[in-house]
């Protein structure tokens, strides 16, 4: 017998048998049983309970428990009979152990329900990429994590990220990337123009990463950038070609010099601003799939207890939220203020900081090795009309 079946069976069963156990089952919803026909049967017991049906007063259960039970739950659901009902009874070996099958259920709950949602931030994030948008993606992740700290205090637990100790058994295939040839070409459009426009790297180095880029030699390449942006070098074609070789892209193949020149052929006018807003809505859909196959597949794993689900799901929710942050960031919505102790004055100027951000891992720069930072250029030629996801 399936597990979860045997224990919707025995609740439902303990309760057929003894309505006092009602009393001790308050936490468990109809929802939460697999089954329509336990839920539409679990939902009649309590409103007959709430109703002060009269088998709550004597001392046996009479036989019009179970029929008026019966009968109830078949207004909302085909196919109940008294025969099951009796058939309920039997597969409950102890009506005082209600509430250990009741916390069997809802584990059983918390796993179908995070599965579920898993599955909407997933279509919701393949939706979003196809239309070019975010918020469809970003409204599921917030539904979710509502979801995910609502069943924490059902299973009596504060919800909180932690990192699993060892990665999952099995993670969903990778599916193709959405619209892969827009986006590649959205990419290469946007180095190009930080290569022949250096100071157009301020426009975008606070809050646009490496790893927001699809294709792993465009995030190189932009590392390359920001690292000659950052040591205030020159930028052109060959000091960028040079940066990638002292990298080693050259010599592990992850760029070529042909690469890299027809990336800066061809440039025409435009907003590095505008162009890395579109990279970062690919990075935000493609971060919120992730996070959903982790999500899933941590639900779809029956051995994981809820409480560490639970922790593990919030965790694989961090890179999203640290990629909306930075998206709503350049949307001009920045993230709210730390109430922590204010920064040294005597630290790197704001220019400097944000072009070490540009790097996967910055590391602070000490004031000794600042250099004058330079002002921001105007932003170049926006076209006429730009829209925010």
């Amino acid at each position: 017998m399936n597990p979860l079946l045997g224990a919707e069976q025995a609740v439902l069963g303990s309760v057929l048998l003894d309505p006092g156990q009602l009393s001790h089952l308050d936490w468990l919803a109809p929802d939460h049983f697999y089954r329509p026909v336990h839920q539409a049967l679990f939902a009649a017991l309590r409103k007959l309970r709430d109703d002060s049906h009269p088998a709550l007063a004597e001392e046996s259960v009479p036989l019009t428990w179970v029929t008026d039970a019966v009968a109830e739950a078949s207004t909302h659901v085909r196919g109940l009979t008294t025969v099951y009902a009796h058939t309920l009874i039997s597969a409950c070996p102890r009506p005082t152990h209600a509430p250990v099958y009741g916390r069997m259920v809802l584990e059983g709950a918390i796993h179908r329900s995070i599965t579920e949602h898993a599955i909407r931030l997933h279509q919701a994030a393949r939706s979003d990429a196809l239309q070019g948008e975010v918020e469809g993606a970003l409204h599921c992740a917030d539904v979710l994590t509502g979801v995910l700290s609502d069943l924490a205090h059902r299973w009596g637990t504060e919800p909180r990220a932690v990192a699993p100790t060892t990665p999952p058994a099995t993670v969903p295939a990778v599916p193709p990337p959405v619209r892969a040839d827009q986006v590649a070409e959205d990419e290469r459009f946007l180095l190009a123009l930080l290569a022949e426009q250096p100071k157009a790297m301020d426009e975008v180095v606070g809050w646009l990463r490496p790893g927001d880029y699809a294709d792993p030699a465009h995030g190189q390449l932009y590392r390359c950038l920001g690292a000659l942006h950052h040591r205030g070098e020159p930028i052109d074609r060959v000091t960028l070609l040079w940066e990638a070789q002292r990298r080693g892209l050259l010599a592990d193949g992850t760029l070529s010099g042909d690469q890299l020149a027809d990336i800066c052929d061809g440039v025409g006018p435009g907003s590095a601003e505008w162009l890395g807003e579109l990279v970062m809505r690919s990075s935000v859909t493609r971060t919120a799939a992730t996070s959903a196959r982790a999500i899933r597949a941590l639900a779809e794993n029956a051995a994981l207890a809820p409480g560490r689900l639970i922790n593990h799901a919030l965790h694989a929710l961090g890179p999203l939220d640290e990629v909306r942050a930075r998206w709503r960031a350049a949307n001009g919505h920045p993230a709210p203020t730390p109430t922590g102790p204010a920064p040294s004055p005597t630290g790197p100027p704001p220019a400097q900081v944000h072009a070490a951000l540009a790097r996967s891992s910055p590391r602070p720069v000490p004031p000794s090795s600042a250099r004058p930072g330079s002002a921001p250029s105007p932003a170049a030629v926006r076209p006429p009309s730009r829209g925010h996801g």
